[in-house]
């Protein structure tokens, strides 16, 4: 058998195929164009130091997309969760080419998390913060910051001290007011549960048994799916399990409290109000509320007026994570004000 002709047959089907094939692109789509990142070995991610009085400690990051004009710094919740529910954004803004970071604040499942209670104080998030920004090389010319639940806490208090480093805000869930907050909770919140139900977990946290079994099925039952995500248990997202399966209590309890009905017991975050500061943020603010949230909707669209270049987004299908349950008001309302 003759080889030779075989083989120069294969070898002229191979030129063809490397004829035919189309040339690789020359230049990548300026959202995917990582020219000049130093992230781009770990797919966007940086370990942070941050001085603290407790010395230096690393928090986790993740850079996704590349926009100029718009970065999003994402605060969540808490305190102590991590930065995994906000994976939805992934299936929205990259689409809108708008670059944003994902970030677990100190103490937080992908950051350090010294057993330093001392740490855990509303200023000292705000200078961790201001670390963050700094070594992101975020500006007033780029940089939105958006915090949801007790990342709108902090938002506002970084805002009312960086403003000047800020493009605009976003305030999502979140009251400004832990006294008005507990005050619904009392009128309209527990009053909405069956009173047997009510009468159950309140005797339970009389007993401060707040690890039981039966007070996270009671809480699952009547007032998570109805308040924090409007969907049956089984069906949650997985990056909201996977968030608030690592939250850390040694952060959570001390600010937030062990109940789940307000923030109560003396906890850090008890007194906190900044309703009569608002006026004091000048740069452009969103505040998004829902119907069903555990945040009064109400107090939302009040807050909204208070910035003087305030915006009220109303998710009216969403709970405390709108950004699931009303995803595509929640995600378009953003969108919009992001590109305004």
């Amino acid at each position: 058998m003759n080889k030779i002709p075989i083989l120069s047959t294969i070898l002229g089907c191979f030129a063809f195929v490397q004829t035919a094939m189309p040339a690789e692109p020359t230049a990548l789509p300026a959202y995917f164009n990582n020219a000049g990142r130093t992230d781009v070995l770990s797919g966007g991610v940086r370990m942070i130091e941050v001085q603290t009085p407790k010395g230096k400690f690393k928090v986790w990051t993740k850079r996704v997309g590349n926009n100029p004009k718009i970065k999003v710094l994402l605060l969540h919740g808490g305190p102590g969760t991590t930065h995994e529910y906000f994976e939805a954004c992934d299936s929205f803004l990259t689409a809108a080419g708008i670059e944003y970071y994902y970030y677990d604040q100190l103490g937080s499942a992908y950051s350090d998390q010294p057993d330093e209670p001392s740490l855990w104080e509303v200023p000292r998030f705000v200078e961790e913060l201001e670390q963050v920004r700094q070594a992101l090389g975020l500006n007033h010319d780029n940089f939105y910051l958006l915090g949801h639940s007790w990342g709108g806490i902090l938002a506002i208090e970084y805002s009312l001290k960086y403003q000047q480093n800020l493009k605009g805000l976003i305030v999502a869930n979140m009251m400004s007011s832990i006294p008005a907050y507990n005050a619904d909770a009392q009128k309209t919140l527990m009053p909405a549960m069956k009173p047997e139900v009510l009468a159950e977990i309140l005797q339970l946290e009389k007993a401060k048994d707040y690890d039981s079994p039966r007070y996270m099925e009671l809480l699952m039952k009547n007032y998570y799916v109805e308040h924090i995500l409007r969907m049956p248990a089984d069906q949650w997202p997985d990056p909201v399990n996977r968030a608030f399966a690592r939250l850390n209590k040694k952060v959570y309890v001390p600010m937030q409290g062990p109940s789940e009905m307000g923030a109560t017991g003396g906890c850090k975050l008890e007194k906190w109000d900044r309703s009569a500061d608002l006026s004091k943020i000048k740069i452009p603010t969103l505040v998004i509320g829902a119907r069903h949230d555990t945040m009064d909707p109400t107090h939302m669209k009040w807050m909204s007026t208070q910035f003087p270049n305030g915006r009220y987004l109303y998710c009216p299908n969403g709970s405390h994570m709108a950004l699931y349950d009303d995803q595509q008001t929640w995600f378009t309302g953003l969108i919009k004000f992001l590109k305004d």
